[in-house]
């Protein structure tokens, strides 16, 4: 315990309190816009999911297309 408050300490010396204040309000600011970033990113994936991709209809079931090409067609010899 006492070597990281020596450490604190020692640090406090070199950097000075207003420098570590406005570094850690840096690190906080930096934080927000990154999360803030992420909630953008995935809203709009959210988004583009939702509303903007149009969904398309399948065809015909391929069972039921074999079952119809497998009947016997009339046809005159």
């Amino acid at each position: 315990m006492w070597h990281w408050l020596i450490v604190l300490v020692i640090v406090l010396l070199i950097f000075g309190t207003s420098k570590l204040r406005n570094a850690g309000s840096d690190i906080g600011a930096a934080v927000r816009n990154f999360k803030k970033a992420m909630k953008e990113d995935a809203d709009a994936a959210k988004e583009a999911k939702d509303g903007g991709v149009e969904r398309l209809q399948a065809d015909a079931p391929v069972a039921e297309a074999a079952k119809d090409a497998a009947k016997p067609q009339d046809h005159a010899p």
